[in-house]
């Protein structure tokens, strides 16, 4: 089965994301809502799950159970992005209007991985 490239490009994008959890922690866990009582697992387990995620999509056997993980993490991680637009320190000083285009940027994600579950 020949995967098309924009499977391979979320994916990569997923992976690189993930990686970037652990490179640069400090930045996912200041997004973090203060409600969550263990941000710097809650970064450990999101970070993780993007790596797994994108390397499961790669594979066809496991290619709609890691597009159906994705629709989840991202549901899972909205509360960041409501946080990052919320809260000036969280928001790393971007214009308020970048913070409030990446709120509806989760639907446009959440169809692209739902493309995959089919």
């Amino acid at each position: 089965m020949n995967l098309p490239w924009h499977l391979y490009l979320m994916a990569v994008l997923y992976i690189i994301a993930g990686l970037n959890h652990f490179r640069n922690p400090g930045m996912y866990i200041r997004i973090i809502p203060p409600f969550f009582s263990n941000p710097k697992l809650i970064n450990i387990l999101s970070g993780g799950a993007e790596i797994l995620f994108g390397i499961l999509l790669m594979i066809p056997f496991t290619m709609h159970f890691a597009a159906w993980g994705i629709i989840a993490l991202l549901i899972a991680v909205f509360p960041a992005n409501l946080f990052m637009y919320q809260n000036k320190k969280a928001g790393f000083g971007l214009p308020k209007w970048i913070l409030f285009v990446r709120l509806p940027l989760q639907i446009f994600l959440i169809f692209w991985a739902y493309q995959y579950t089919l």
